[in-house]
C-alpha cells in the first residue's frame, strides 16, 4: 500500500487513515450491539413433511452483530452459517447446530469489534442420514446443501435490498461481503462460492435413476428453484416424497446480486472441485487433516453417530490446491502481513500447507478425532454434553477461543485485501507498470477506461478508490489481459486504481471528466 499511500498524501487526503490504522485487523471497539431474530426471508422447509405431508413456509432468521458507537456507515458484511449436520438441534445428536453456538457467537463479537457487520443465520434443515440406501442418503443431502446455498445467497440479497430500499439500516457496504461457514456451514459457503451455473451440479454422483432406469438429476431447477433461490420450485406429478403442486422454493429479494468477495470455511468440504473455476472468489480454509467426518483431501462423507457412508467429496487441501492453481488467492498471496507487531499466524500455516495460500491445517489437542477444536459449550446447560468422551472433556472455552483467535488473525489481513478495506498496514509488492505492460486509455476518460497488459501478466483483480479512500468499484477473479472499467454513475473527478497480479500490484490514477 506504500505507493497508494504516497499518492493520497500528495493529494492531501490522508485524514481518513489514522481512524482506520488497525480497524479490521484488531478490536477497536469495546462493545457490540446485537439485533436478534431478524427475518431475512421465507422459504419452504421439508422438516415437517412426515407430519404434514408437504413442505411448508419457514421464516429464515438471523442475529446481526455491529460495533457499538461506530460512525462508519459503509462497513464490510460477514455472513456466518453454523454447523449441525443439516439436522435440528438436539435431534442432530451434537452439542452444536444453531446460530447461538459458542464459537460462531465469539467470532461474530470479535469481527464486530474490528468494525464488521456480522450476520449469524439460520438456514433450512432436513435430510435422511439413516436412509436404507446410499443413493437416497446422497439425494436428500445434496438437496439439503442446495437449500443452504439458496438461503445464504438470500441473506446477501436481503442486505443489498435494505441498502437500496430502506436507507441502509445496518450500515454496510454492499460491495464488501465475506461468507464464513462452520462445519456443515462450510459445505454451504464452499458450494455457494463455486456453484455459479445449475449445469455444474449435473455430475454422475448427483444423478439417480427413475423406475425405468433413466437418469434423473437429484436437483432439478423447476422443482428445487434456481441456485440462487430466486425462482419458484414446483413439484410435478410422480416426484418422490412430495404431493404434486407442492412448492419447494419461494423467491426472495429478486433482482439483487447474490455474489460475495471472500469465502471462509472451518471444516466441511466441497461437493466437487470441478465447480471451482475462474469465477470463484478467493477462499480461506481451516481444517483438521485427520477430520473423521469430512475429508481433508478426498473421501466419503460419513454420517456422525451412525457412521453410514454418503458421497465422495473433496476437502480443504484439494480445494486450495485448485484455487492456487487458478490464482484465485493471488489478491493476498504475495502480501506481507507481519507489520507493527501484528501476528496473523502466516508462518505457522505456511509450515503446514504445502505452499497453498489460504490453507491453514489445524490440529486438535485431544487427538485425531478432534475435528473441530474451536468448539466449546457450557456443560451445565447443554444436554448433549458427554463427560465420558475425552474429546468433549477437552472442549474448554479457553481452548476454543484460542483457536478462534488464531483463525480470525489469519483471516483479518487477507480479508483486508480481498474486500478492498484499505488497511494501511498490509504491505503488497509494488510492480513496475512497464514490466507488466500496463496501458490505460483513454485517461482522462468520459465513459470508460480500457486496461491492457502483457500476455504473461494477466490482471487478477482491480480495485478503484475515490480520493477519500473509499472503495467504489471492485472487479475480482478476472484473469485477463484486456478489461474495460466502466464509469457508470461515478462522479467526475480523480480516482486511484490498484491492479493486482500474481506477482504484486500496480497503482495508477484515473480521471473521469
Amino acid at each position: 500500500m506504500k505507493r497508494l499511500t504516497t499518492i493520497l498524501v500528495a493529494l492531501g487526503v490522508l485524514a481518513w487513515m489514522p481512524m482506520q490504522a488497525q480497524r479490521y485487523l484488531e478490536p477497536v471497539f469495546d462493545d457490540v450491539v446485537v439485533q436478534t431474530d431478524i427475518t431475512y426471508g421465507v422459504n419452504a422447509t421439508v422438516l415437517l413433511l412426515p407430519q404434514l405431508g408437504e413442505a411448508v413456509p419457514q421464516p429464515l432468521m438471523m442475529d446481526v452483530y455491529m460495533p457499538a458507537g461506530d460512525t462508519e456507515t459503509e462497513r464490510p458484511l460477514c455472513v456466518i452459517a453454523h454447523t449441525g449436520n443439516f439436522l435440528p438441534w438436539p435431534q442432530n445428536l451434537s452439542t452444536t447446530g444453531t446460530r447461538k453456538d459458542s464459537a460462531i457467537v465469539y467470532i461474530a463479537h470479535q469481527l464486530a469489534r474490528r468494525g464488521y457487520v456480522v450476520a449469524l443465520i439460520d438456514y433450512r434443515l432436513g435430510w435422511n442420514p439413516i436412509a436404507p440406501t446410499q443413493d437416497e442418503r446422497v439425494f436428500t443431502l445434496i438437496n439439503a446443501a442446495y437449500r443452504g446455498v439458496q438461503d445464504l445467497r438470500t441473506c446477501i440479497r436481503y442486505f443489498r435490498r435494505t441498502v437500496a430500499e430502506e436507507g441502509n439500516p445496518y450500515g454496510i457496504d454492499p460491495n464488501k461481503v465475506m461468507v464464513w461457514g462452520d462445519g456443515t456451514g462450510g459445505y454451504i459457503t464452499l458450494a455457494a462460492a463455486t456453484l455459479d451455473e445449475y449445469q455444474e451440479i449435473l455430475i454422475p454422483k448427483f444423478v439417480t435413476q427413475d423406475a425405468n432406469g433413466n437418469p434423473v438429476p437429484m436437483v432439478i431447477e423447476q422443482v428445487n428453484g434456481d441456485i440462487y433461490g430466486t425462482s419458484v420450485g414446483i413439484v410435478p406429478q410422480g416426484y418422490p416424497g412430495f404431493p404434486p403442486g407442492d412448492t419447494l422454493c419461494y423467491p426472495n429479494h429478486v433482482g439483487y446480486p447474490s455474489d460475495f468477495n471472500l469465502c471462509v470455511n472451518m471444516g466441511g468440504a466441497l461437493g466437487d472441485t470441478s465447480w471451482i473455476d475462474e469465477n470463484t472468489p478467493p477462499m480461506i480454509s481451516f481444517q483438521v487433516p485427520s477430520d473423521p467426518f469430512a475429508p481433508y483431501m478426498e473421501g466419503i462423507v460419513i454420517v456422525p453417530g451412525v457412521n453410514l457412508p454418503v458421497v465422495e467429496v473433496q476437502g480443504a487441501y484439494l480445494v486450495q490446491m485448485k484455487a492456487n492453481a487458478l490464482g484465485l488467492n493471488s489478491v493476498f498471496a504475495d502480501a506481507d502481513f507481519g507489520i507493527n507487531g501484528y501476528e496473523d499466524y502466516s508462518a505457522v500455516a505456511d509450515n503446514r500447507n504445502n505452499g497453498w495460500d489460504g490453507l491453514f491445517p489445524l490440529y486438535g489437542s485431544a487427538g485425531p478425532t478432534d475435528s473441530s477444536p474451536w468448539q466449546w459449550w457450557d456443560a451445565a446447560t447443554n444436554p448433549n454434553h458427554n463427560p465420558d468422551n475425552p474429546v468433549h472433556q477437552d472442549m474448554s472455552p479457553q481452548k476454543g477461543m484460542s483457536y478462534c483467535d488464531t483463525m480470525i488473525a489469519y483471516v483479518a489481513p487477507r480479508a483486508c485485501m480481498a474486500l478492498g478495506l484499505n488497511c494501511p498496514t498490509v504491505n503488497v509488492k509494488e510492480l513496475n507498470e512497464q514490466e507488466v505492460g500496463l496501458q490505460l486509455g483513454p485517461n482522462p476518460a468520459t465513459d470508460f477506461v480500457r486496461v491492457t497488459t502483457n500476455a504473461e501478466f494477466p490482471i487478477q483483480h482491480i480495485y478503484v478508490y475515490d480520493m477519500a479512500g473509499r472503495l467504489v468499484k471492485a472487479y475480482t477473479s478476472l484473469h485477463t489481459n484486456d478489461f474495460t472499467i466502466q464509469r457508470n454513475v461515478l462522479p467526475a473527478g480523480m480516482y486511484v486504481a490498484t491492479f493486482h497480479f500474481k506477482e504484486g500490484r500496480v497503482t495508477k490514477q484515473l480521471l473521469f471528466n
